[in-house]
């Protein structure tokens, strides 16, 4: 049964998960941070939910267990089955069923007595029956008025409690989509539980799974953001494997659409302007006091997005922006291209000299991140200025190596304008 899958710490699980499906391809003697048995443990426990994705691959050096998922026939993320696996005692499942049925019609409010007194009345018929004391009640009570499945209301001196009106239609195109592509996802699968079965009609080129396991972390920067709270991020080093705390005051969630890859943009106390931080090196979010200038923080973070390409905010030259420019050229038939430079850039201009030849500028924090993008134009960049002299020496340098790798002539490197 699902509640006696006792899971006290799900960083435990999502470590696994990652090694398993991110890095993967490892043998049981690879995994050094824990101890064998603990790695039979996880892995019995994740081939209990993921049975039909894991696959292992016999090596010289063992058996190498990983997660493998083709999106051509997995519309839903299977990663979101190990939050359906949650931490509740056979007590816990007990007293849940029997509050929810004391309270099942959303018309019947009551005190605290008096749900005591009903669920006197459900375990009296039983000869060695469970006890729940006062506290108990009240603090499960309280932790479902918390959640917004109990309704609470004061009386003159009491507070009654009553079940939350559900009347709400859910639609299931709505939910196959976000659950699939939108941060915490994972509400939309437990949602999508609720419905009967159907045919999907929704497939995803690019189906970025990895994301589900870093629920968690999303909800709590969520809540803190949505409080306008300061937070005190547990981060990894996955490098060095050192754990550091960072208080920070969490602005906003960016995604990437190359990868998938979620990041938490927030002002650093320490460094004093705006971070990046990869999600899915945050250990923890601990909440902290309220931020009184989180409004001026998000505002400068605002002014900054229109110069970032990515989610760096420095560049390694120190200087407070970058210049990018460059022109391309381009045949008569090939009109998709300027199409593609407009609908492909995220900041910055594009001005379209005559026909055939457009050109980009762009003022930008970090002009590293632009240089992966920048390259899929080779062969028609005709000129190209970066303000980072060193950054732009070395695209030279790579467009040069690359024609001497093939064999071609014209790749001087002075050829570029």
């Amino acid at each position: 049964m699902a509640y006696s899958e006792l899971i006290k710490n799900f960083n435990r699980i999502r470590d696994y998960m990652r090694e398993f499906y991110v890095y993967g391809f490892k043998s049981r003697d690879e995994y050094t941070q824990k101890s064998a048995r603990s790695y039979d443990d996880e892995r019995r426990r994740l081939e209990s939910w993921l049975g039909d994705y894991m696959q292992f691959r016999q090596t010289p050096d063992g058996k190498n267990v990983f997660i493998s998922v083709d999106s051509r026939t997995s519309s839903h993320n299977p990663l979101y089955k190990a939050w359906k696996a949650k931490s509740f005692t056979d007590g816990d499942i007990t007293l849940h069923f029997i509050i929810f049925d004391i309270l099942c019609d959303p018309g019947v409010s009551m005190t605290l007595g008096e749900v005591m007194e009903r669920i006197d009345d459900y375990l009296s018929g039983f000869r060695m029956p469970r006890t729940y004391d006062e506290s108990t009640v009240r603090k499960k009570l309280k932790e479902y008025a918390k959640e917004g499945i109990i309704e609470t209301e004061k009386k003159g001196r009491r507070l009654v409690y009553r079940r939350a009106r559900t009347d709400c239609e859910l639609d299931r195109d709505m939910l196959d989509f976000f659950s699939e592509t939108a941060p915490c996802g994972v509400i939309g699968s437990f949602l999508l539980d609720k419905l009967d079965e159907r045919e999907d009609y929704l497939s995803f080129k690019h189906h970025y799974i990895t994301s589900a396991m870093d629920s968690e972390i999303l909800c709590d920067l969520f809540a803190a953001m949505g409080e306008r709270r300061r937070v005190i991020l547990e981060n990894m080093n996955r490098h060095t494997g050192r754990v550091t705390d960072n208080p920070a005051v969490p602005l906003r969630i960016m995604v990437s659409v190359q990868s998938g890859r979620q990041y938490l943009m927030a002002y650093s106390i320490p460094f004093g302007g705006i971070s990046s931080f990869r999600i899915d090196n945050l250990i923890s979010v601990k909440t902290d006091r309220v931020e009184e200038h989180f409004e001026e923080m998000r505002a400068e973070l605002d002014r900054m997005l229109p110069h970032m390409w990515g989610v760096s905010t420095q560049n390694r030259s120190g200087q407070p922006m970058e210049h990018v420019e460059f022109t391309i050229r381009y045949r008569d038939d090939e009109t998709h291209i300027p199409l593609r430079l407009e609908r492909e850039k995220r900041i910055g201009t594009v001005e379209h000299l005559d026909g055939n030849t457009s050109r980009f500028t762009a003022d930008v924090y970090d002009a590293s991140e632009m240089v992966p993008w920048i390259r899929t134009f080779i062969c028609r960049i005709v000129s190209i200025h970066i303000s980072d002299r060193e950054l732009e020496e070395q695209f030279r340098d790579d467009i040069s190596a690359m024609y001497e790798l093939y064999g071609l002539e014209g790749g001087e490197k002075n050829d570029l304008q």
